[in-house]
């Protein structure tokens, strides 16, 4: 079967596609990742669905689309990690699989995955691509949803456009988790959360598109108070989720969902924390910060 991508919602072609012919496991030619590379600049989030792979596998597939991250944003010690550091561990489980207590603090901090977020906007050079590969999933809740910034843009009036367009925004976890009460945090925590400059528009390299780039680690904005840059950020927010720039994925056993973060938001949905939900995310790096790329 030969590869195929297909706009997920027709009303919407240039927003969320669904790739079939694709067989990560078996392993995929140059050729078939330019190509999907190609479709993730058009439709900004790709679903592959029925691909049981391995962890090597799927670290083996992100390769193909630019430096690897390794897993420094999560809250786990080394010791404590139940994933390698080629994986964000986005699940609700320990080490040994066991489901998480409700008051650990690995599952407090990973309701901020519930907050809309673009993935390591936290860090110097951003996150380019997210790879999320759905292993074991509750029987119902835990959808994802996915918010289309550069829609968002376009939608903005010209008055407003200008206004965001030079803005300067210092993102950090400190804050996305701040909003949710969660302060337990150690000296090297708040070592290497410390915020980072990104921009607050951006032009995507693939596309020549402009869009928001918009997190709920954003908290500041260079020269102004921190009261308006709240109240700010928090209506842009408001405006780029509206239900018509937003996907929402109803996940399926071994659905692998790529996506790119220069363009999206996205967050997790609630669901039964009793039932084991794993989800095994692999990082593409960004080439270089935001403010060393033209726009």
């Amino acid at each position: 079967m030969a590869l195929a991508i297909e706009p997920l919602r027709p009303a919407h072609p240039d927003f969320a596609g669904k790739v079939t012919g694709l067989d990560i496991a078996a392993g995929v030619s140059a050729a078939d990742a330019a190509r999907l590379e190609a479709a993730m600049d058009h439709y900004a989030v790709l679903v592959l669905p029925g691909q049981n792979i391995t962890d090597e596998q799927q670290y083996a597939f992100s390769q193909h689309f630019g430096p690897m991250e390794q897993a420094t944003g999560d809250f786990a010690k080394p010791a404590e990690r139940r994933l390698p550091m080629t994986h964000n561990d986005v699940s609700n489980l320990d080490k040994d699989g066991r489901i998480l207590a409700r008051d650990a603090k690995a599952r407090l901090f990973g309701l901020g995955n519930r907050l809309w977020h673009s993935d390591s906007s936290f860090k110097p050079t951003p996150a380019k691509y997210s790879l999320l590969s759905a292993r074991v999933l509750p029987d119902r809740g835990g959808n994802t949803e996915f918010a289309d910034m550069r829609a968002a843009w376009d939608a903005l009036d010209p008055a407003m456009q200008a206004r965001c367009h030079d803005l300067v925004v210092w993102h950090s976890q400190l804050h996305s988790r701040g909003q949710l009460g969660f302060t337990d945090w150690d000296a090297a925590d708040l070592e290497k959360n410390k915020p980072v400059p990104q921009r607050l528009v951006r032009r995507h390299e693939g596309s020549g598109r402009l869009s928001l780039y918009l997190s709920a680690h954003a908290g500041d904005i260079t020269g102004w108070p921190t009261p308006e840059t709240r109240i700010f950020l928090r209506d842009l927010t408001e405006h780029a989720t509206q239900a018509a720039f937003v996907y929402i994925h109803q996940w399926q056993p071994f659905d692998l969902v790529m996506w790119d973060n220069r363009v999206l938001m996205h967050r997790v949905r609630e669901h039964d924390q009793s039932q084991a939900r794993d989800m095994r995310r692999t990082t593409v790096a960004d080439r270089c910060p935001t403010l060393e790329q033209p726009l």
